[in-house]
C-alpha cells in the first residue's frame, strides 16, 4: 500500500485566504466558523491514484485545504495488480451502463486486494473515512468505530444491474454514500448526500499565466499558433469520445481553417488508458495533434489559448476539464450528459451537443464569431467563481462531516463545565 500522504504543516489560513478576494468576507467567514466545530477530527481520504482524472485532481487540492482551516487530513493511495485494476475498470464502464461480465474469481480478487492495503492501516486513528470510487469500496470491511463514506465520482444515472448489484450491499455498510449529482440516487438503505467537484483556481493547471509562457508551453510541444486552436484536455477515454471530437473537428475545418489538439493522460488505475491512446494517434496530422503527457501547466496553456474548448462526453460525472476552461473564460462545448448540464448553462455559459454534426456546428459557429466566444466566456468564467470553485466543495463537506460526527463527539470537560454554569 503506497504512503500516506502527510498532513503537512501549513501557516494558518495561508490557503483559504488566498480565496477572499473571490469568495468574499462573509464566506470566508462562515467556513472557518464551520470548520471550528469539528477542531480536534482526523480526516483520510482513500482512492486508487495519485496523478490522472478529476479525483487525483480535487484530492491533491482539497486534502491541503482541509489542513489549513484545522482539521488533520490525509490521503492513502492503494496499491493493486494490473488484474485487479483491469476488473475495476470493467466495474467502472459497468457503473456508466456497459454491460459487464463479473467472475467470482474477480471479486474474490477485488476484496483480497483491498484486505491487503488495509491490513497495515491506521484506520482506527481517524474519525472520518471518505473512500472514493469502487477500487478501494471493500475497504469497509475493516470498519470499526470510524464514520465511512462512500463517495462515487462516476455518472450512475443508467449503472449496468449486476455491476450495481454487487457493489451495493458495500456501499450499504458504510455510513452515507455521496454522488455526484441527485439523478445519480441509487436504491440503498445509507443516506445519500450530493455533492457536485469543484476546480482549484490556484493549481498548476488553473493558476495565471502570461501569454507569453503560455505561448512557451505550446512551442516546447511543438503546436503551431498560426490558426485558431481547438481543444479537448483529459484522460484518454472512450467515455470521452475523442474519435468524436476528432470526427466533429474535420467537419468544422472543411469551413474555416483550425488546428486542434488532443492532450490527455492516463491514470495509473486506468488500464484502458494505453490503448484508446494508440487508437486515436491514427487520426493525428499536421492539424489534428495528439499528445500525451502529465503536464498540467500544458493544459493551462492550451485552455488559456483555445478558441474553443471541448468536453464531448458520452458520459460523465461531473466533468472537471469544463470548469476549467469555463474558469478560463473559454467557449466551451460539452456533451449533453452528466455533470457538463450542471455547469453549462446552454447558449448562456456554453453550448450542449448530443452528436458529432452538432459539435461541428457550433465549433465552425464560434470559430468565426470572436465576440460570441468572448460573452460566453465572460459568464462562464463568472458561473465557475459562485459555483464550482474548491471552497465550495470544502463547506460541503464540512457540512457532511459535521452531521455524522458532532452528534457522537463526547464532550469535553471545558465543554461540561461551560454547561453546567
Amino acid at each position: 500500500m503506497e504512503n500516506f500522504a502527510p498532513a503537512g504543516n501549513v501557516t494558518q489560513l495561508s490557503l483559504l485566504s488566498r480565496y477572499q478576494p473571490l469568495i468574499g468576507v462573509r464566506a470566508t467567514e462562515r467556513l472557518l466558523r464551520k470548520a471550528r466545530r469539528l477542531s480536534g477530527l482526523k480526516v483520510l481520504h482513500v482512492n486508487s491514484t495519485r496523478q490522472g482524472g478529476g479525483v487525483a485532481e480535487i484530492l491533491s487540492s482539497l486534502t491541503p485545504l482541509m489542513n489549513d482551516v484545522g482539521i488533520t487530513t490525509e490521503w492513502l493511495v492503494i496499491e493493486g495488480s494490473p488484474a485487479f485494476f483491469a476488473f475495476t475498470k470493467d466495474v467502472h464502464n459497468g457503473l456508466h451502463g456497459e454491460p459487464i461480465t463479473l467472475t467470482p474469481a474477480s471479486i474474490s480478487l477485488h476484496r483480497e486486494v483491498a484486505q491487503a492495503n488495509g491490513a497495515q492501516s491506521r484506520f482506527s486513528e481517524y474519525d472520518v473515512i471518505i473512500v472514493h470510487d469502487p477500487q478501494p469500496l471493500p475497504l469497509v470491511e475493516l470498519k470499526r468505530q470510524e464514520r465511512w463514506v462512500w463517495c462515487c465520482h462516476i455518472d450512475l444515472s443508467a449503472p449496468d444491474p449486476d455491476v450495481w448489484s454487487y457493489l451495493a450491499p458495500s456501499v450499504d455498510r458504510y455510513d452515507a454514500a455521496v454522488f455526484s449529482l441527485p439523478e445519480y440516487a441509487q436504491p440503498l438503505a445509507v443516506p445519500q448526500r450530493f455533492i457536485m467537484p469543484a476546480i482549484d483556481p490556484f493549481s498548476l493547471i488553473n493558476r495565471e499565466i502570461s501569454r507569453s509562457e503560455s505561448g512557451e508551453h505550446l512551442e516546447r510541444y511543438g503546436i503551431p499558433r498560426d490558426l485558431p486552436v481547438v481543444v479537448q484536455a483529459g484522460r484518454f477515454d472512450k467515455w470521452k469520445d475523442p474519435q468524436g471530437v476528432i470526427d466533429a473537428f474535420c467537419m468544422a475545418s472543411k469551413e474555416i481553417p483550425a488546428t486542434l489538439v488532443l492532450a490527455g493522460n492516463t491514470a495509473a488505475d486506468d488500464p484502458e488508458g494505453p490503448a484508446m491512446y494508440e487508437s486515436i494517434c491514427r487520426s493525428s496530422g499536421e492539424r489534428t495533434i495528439i499528445i500525451a503527457a502529465d503536464d498540467p501547466l500544458l493544459v493551462n496553456a492550451l485552455q488559456r489559448r483555445a478558441a474553443v474548448v471541448l468536453q464531448k462526453s458520452l458520459r460523465e460525472g461531473f466533468g472537471l476539464t469544463v470548469s476549467e476552461a469555463m474558469w478560463k473564460g473559454r467557449a466551451v462545448i460539452g456533451g449533453d450528459v452528466g455533470g457538463i448540464l450542471h455547469q453549462i448553462i446552454n447558449g448562456q455559459s456554453g453550448f450542449l451537443v448530443s452528436n458529432v454534426e452538432e459539435a461541428a456546428r457550433h465549433i465552425t459557429m464560434l470559430l468565426k464569431d470572436p465576440m460570441l466566444r468572448r460573452n460566453l466566456g465572460r459568464r462562464a468564467r463568472e458561473r465557475v467563481r459562485r459555483h464550482f470553485l474548491m471552497t465550495r466543495l470544502l463547506e460541503d463537506w464540512l457540512d457532511l462531516i459535521a452531521g455524522l460526527t458532532l452528534r457522537r463527539r463526547p464532550r469535553s470537560s471545558a465543554q461540561e463545565l461551560a454547561t453546567s454554569v
